[in-house]
């Protein structure tokens, strides 16, 4: 496992984390160190009589630590990694102390215990009342639904920027009641239209709409159409899948690179978007963490990490999510080709979106793109000069301009509605991270 000072710090909660760890990666911080294939570990002084027992699991890069720090990793943790990296030759193999050795083997017992097959009873018949209790609350949220949304038709889009958000949180409301979450986040899409900028009838439509073929979709979900994206509309509406009844499925076993992770929080949630490329299977694969104040995550993703894990796919038309159900190893280095230009590119996209129309983020790598400015609007050009739009949150064009030197790249992007954000880039055949 060799993982970049880069890398390291982008595991850091937050910037704070950042600087205390690259302050803690002397090696007159650490008592005691050591390392072996499995584990990480070091003995940091403190203020206090006791220095802290830091501990990296490095089969699947988790911490632990007897700091009292709520963060994670904490800034002892960041430290260690980055010593290590910076240092290799102070750490020599050696015999795991208990309190490591505990540690791993705890972490391998849970692990055993999480991949058995649950042998215990279910109630089957219970399971299908309440199921069925849920789909009927669920029509009955479509049909309300589905009237609310002809109203809109009918009185038009003029108004419609007068009637404020409480508008459109009262259904959104509704669709909770139903148990339809899924509705309800459209619904507050619908209602956070930015009205007050020019053509916001066009994105209002948009939103409207995949409403409208989420709901008939749903009305129609029983008629047995041939490639009928079925988990996909269930999935949009709001129901949850088992994730536990997931794990218990054979994956997809494969070297993965980690291209890029987008973080957002929102009322003590953090969400963690981590997107993965395939290597031998060539697959793209989304792995969501959800983080709730402060709690610690199962795995620590790092953009441009290389790892050997078994993912399970949701069950889609178009499967992109997963879920990590075995991380064996981190490691490797590996060139990736990928589409030619945007032409072949939004092919792959506009293929994707007729077997799955909710599909809305969409990974891909391209080759030979050029960074450019024009009208004061980020473009990514490739070799026949065919030009798209960059996404205008992203906040790192310089910097990508700068990598490229006018010169085309081989880029990590995510795509939606036809604007990609990138995520890394490869420079002399080394993957970049953003």
């Amino acid at each position: 496992m060799n993982l970049t000072e880069d890398q390291i710090l982008s595991l850091a909660p937050d910037d704070a984390s950042r600087k205390a760890g690259k302050d803690l990666s002397s090696p007159k911080k650490w008592v005691s160190k050591g390392a072996t294939a499995l584990a990480l570990w070091g003995e940091c002084q403190g203020s206090g009589s006791k220095p802290y027992q830091t501990q990296v699991d490095l089969s699947a890069i988790a911490f632990k630590c007897s700091c009292p720090s709520r963060k994670f990793p904490c800034k002892h943790g960041l430290g260690l990694l980055l010593y290590k990296a910076g240092h290799p030759n102070d750490f020599n193999a050696a015999a795991m102390p208990p309190w490591v050795e505990e540690w791993i083997n705890k972490r391998g017992q849970k692990q055993q215990a999480e991949a058995a097959v649950n042998t215990a009873p279910k109630d089957e018949a219970s399971r299908e009342k309440r199921q069925k209790a849920r789909e009927s609350k669920v029509e009955d949220g479509i049909e309300e639904l589905l009237r609310w949304l002809k109203d809109l038709v009918r009185i038009g889009l003029l108004d419609i920027p007068a009637k404020g958000t409480a508008f459109f949180d009262a259904m959104a409301r509704r669709m909770v009641d139903a148990q339809a979450p899924g509705l309800a986040a459209m619904v507050r899409s619908l209602g956070n239209t930015p009205f007050y900028k020019e053509g916001w009838q066009a994105e209002f439509l948009h939103h409207l709409a995949r409403i409208y073929l989420a709901v008939s979709g749903m009305r129609n979900i029983n008629a047995a159409i041939v490639g009928y994206p079925v988990e996909d509309i269930r999935t949009r509406i709001g129901f949850p899948q088992n994730q536990e009844e997931l794990k218990e499925q054979q994956g997809l076993e494969d070297t993965w690179l980690i291209l890029g992770k987008q973080v957002s929080e929102e009322e003590g949630l953090t969400t963690e978007k981590n997107w993965l490329y395939g290597i031998n299977s060539g697959k793209y694969a989304l792995v969501l963490q959800f983080i709730f104040r402060g709690q610690g995550l199962q795995f620590s993703l790092s953009p441009g990490m290389f790892i050997t894990a078994e993912l399970v796919f949701f069950p889609s038309a178009e499967p992109l999510r997963a879920l990590i159900k075995k991380q064996v190893s981190v490691g490797g280095d590996y060139l990736i080709h990928g589409l030619q230009g945007w032409n072949e590119a939004i092919t792959v996209q506009a293929n994707a979106g007729m077997r799955q129309p909710f599909l809305e983020e969409q990974p891909m790598v391209v080759q030979n793109l050029v960074p450019l400015i024009l009208n004061n609007e980020w473009w990514l050009k490739d070799a026949s000069g065919k030009m798209m739009p960059v996404a205008k949150e992203f906040s790192s064009a310089w910097k990508l301009l700068a990598a490229s030197g006018g010169m085309p790249l081989n880029m990590a992007l995510v795509g939606t509605n036809n604007s990609f954000t990138p995520l890394g880039i490869w420079l002399q055949n080394k993957y970049n991270p953003l």
